[in-house]
């Protein structure tokens, strides 16, 4: 995999909030879209942030499905590289945003309040103009390299511990019984840890059910609701800094909170 193929999945991931940006490697293709002098900064970019053609061989792109094998279809054609969830029935433009409201005795929150307010997610990428590199700088290896170790020690916020919560995001596979799922991390957008690096580790929960969920793919959307737990894990699919024990794992439906 190209260098700056995985930088541009970064920084792309990095938005965090907002639309997601779909990425597809072009070998040798020109960016195509207009040049972008910076990276995104701060660690919750605005939505739409240009990104295409900042970085050459990586475009924004529509029709950037998953190719993995299952990945695809668990998202049934709604969800491309990048996505966030879809905010509602009727808005499926925008991500989702979360309610607040208590759910069964769990509060619905939202990704970036696991995020603390003075982290940077994107502290790696200021100053480096990624429109003037390519696979042969070593200024891309040596970013690539300090993004992930940065974000795998990405902090979390202490004050969530214990937390009795909810929220929604895609399943990434770690441990099954047969055809069911014992065990898995939660994602906030459609590919990471398949397609693109890993999140944060902030941005990561390492999710273990009460009892096995069954027809649960990678990458499928669902909704979790247990206590969450301030607690670091490795696994082959990425460094998570929260876990919980989820009481309940639910496919994912749009709310219509907007």
């Amino acid at each position: 995999m190209k260098t700056l193929y995985w930088i541009g999945g970064i920084v792309a991931a990095g938005l965090l909030v907002g639309t997601g940006v779909r990425l597809v490697a072009h070998s040798g293709d020109a960016a195509e879209s207009a040049p972008v002098a910076n990276a995104a900064t701060g660690p919750q970019a605005a939505a739409g942030a240009p990104l295409a053609g900042a970085v050459p061989a990586v475009t924004a792109r529509a029709d950037a499905g998953s190719t993995v094998s299952g990945v695809a279809d668990a998202s049934n054609g709604r969800y491309q590289v990048g996505d966030h969830l879809q905010q509602s029935p009727t808005v499926t433009d925008q991500p989702y945003k979360a309610s607040g409201k208590m759910v069964d005795g769990y509060r619905e929150i939202a990704w970036e309040s696991l995020i603390p307010k003075d982290w940077d997610a994107m502290a790696p990428f200021k100053g480096l103009k990624l429109d003037q590199l390519d696979d042969n700088d070593p200024r891309a290896d040596a970013a690539l390299w300090k993004a992930k170790k940065y974000w795998k020690q990405a902090p979390v916020d202490t004050a969530m511990e214990g937390k009795a919560v909810r929220l929604p995001g895609f399943v990434v596979s770690l441990d099954r019984e047969g055809e069911a799922l014992k065990e898995f991390l939660l994602v906030p957008y459609f590919g990471a840890c398949i397609h693109v690096p890993p999140p944060p580790a902030n941005q990561i929960i390492h999710v273990r059910s009460s009892k096995a969920v069954k027809n649960v793919r990678t990458m499928d959307a669902v909704w979790i609701n247990g206590v969450i737990k301030v607690e670091r894990s490795d696994s082959s699919m990425g460094a998570s800094g929260y876990s919980m024990t989820a009481v309940s794992v639910e496919p994912y439906t749009a709310p219509d909170n907007g």
